[in-house]
């Protein structure tokens, strides 16, 4: 009954519950990136046989070529074979994130145009397909982020709220500690140690990130710990951890999800700054940052600087507008109107 209610509630909320529809369908075509912007073929039928190239790298002798190399899909000869013995369906975007096109005919970067709808970067690759890629990228990387650090920082927090006495003691003094290091000047020394992956640089930010939820749950065990069903429970010989994970943990993860979309957005303005900086993911990976980065770099080719804004702009206001309406809905304060 309660779950309906939430569910109303946050129904109710015109502007969250659209955000909400609109986030999930940038985020289906974002995880479909590889049919929509690709430099390979979907799908290819060549002398009667099937051929899934987004899955499956091919040579050029596999349809027809003298070389055990990549197949190249731009390549004439390889597109004369396989029309002629078959067909292939291309993805509406013909380029993936780091394909670099040879055949322009003006210099990069280059204007939108009817080949490159957002025009390219100075690299000559397609915004709009390194955009899709991204926002992929960054949500992913802030969601594994958010989950891994809601899961430390809610742990550490029960176990200061619950216990109390020297153990929050030392545990709050250890947390006041540890975010007061310098988070900056730790990235640059790693990165000039080696060079970021998706994995080093998750665990590098999850090391600053999981006291962020540490303080509200703290509090909610120690609201909490002194209620009559704790004390009960403590008189039928209940132990810590199961009082913990079965009366009181639910109360407290109730709270703290109302958080989870403003720290989501927080997470995506950390990888897109990073990578601004020139200290996050490396140039293999399809990043925002590195847009926002050549959107600075090149002012004259304003289309890059604009496109990559309003992403931002409209997948963070998409989140905050989330985080409102779910903040509202589990808000038993608030009665419906």
């Amino acid at each position: 009954m309660h779950s309906n209610n939430r569910e109303n509630k946050f129904k109710s909320n015109k502007r969250a519950y659209w955000s909400a529809i609109v986030f999930a369908v940038v985020m289906v075509v974002s995880f479909l990136a590889e049919f929509i912007a690709n430099d390979s073929p979907i799908v290819v039928s060549y002398k009667n046989k099937l051929y899934f190239p987004i899955f499956k790298t091919y040579t050029d002798a596999d349809f027809g070529g003298d070389f055990p190399t990549p197949a190249d899909y731009k390549d004439e000869f390889i597109v004369e074979n396989i029309n002629k013995n078959g067909w292939m369906i291309m993805p509406i975007i013909p380029f993936s994130f780091n394909t670099v096109d040879f055949r322009m005919q003006s210099p990069t970067p280059a204007a939108p145009d009817k080949r490159h709808w957002l025009g390219t970067d100075d690299e000559g690759r397609d915004i709009l397909s390194r955009i899709l890629y991204g926002i992929r990228l960054s949500v992913v990387f802030a969601f594994i982020l958010i989950f891994a650090s809601s899961v430390i920082g809610i742990l550490t927090g029960a176990v200061q709220g619950y216990f109390g006495g020297k153990t929050d003691i030392i545990m709050q003094r250890f947390i006041e500690i540890w975010d007061s290091m310098p988070q900056l000047f730790i990235l640059i020394i790693v990165s000039s140690i080696l060079a970021p992956d998706f994995w080093t640089l998750l665990i590098i930010l999850l090391f600053f990130s999981w006291t962020s939820l540490t303080g509200m749950v703290r509090a909610e065990f120690m609201r909490t710990r002194n209620f009559e069903f704790v004390k009960a429970a403590r008189v039928m010989g209940v132990s810590n951890w199961r009082i913990i994970y079965r009366h009181i943990l639910p109360n407290a993860v109730v709270a703290t999800v109302t958080f989870i979309p403003f720290l989501i957005s927080e997470a995506i303005v950390s990888l897109t700054a990073l990578d601004f900086l020139g200290l996050g993911l490396s140039q293999d990976y399809p990043s925002l940052g590195d847009l926002v980065r050549q959107g600075k770099d090149n002012l004259q080719a304003p289309w890059i600087g604009i496109s990559i804004f309003t992403v931002l702009a409209v997948l963070l206001t998409l989140l905050i507008f989330i985080g409102e309406g779910v903040r509202d809905a589990l808000d038993t304060r608030k009665t419906k109107q």
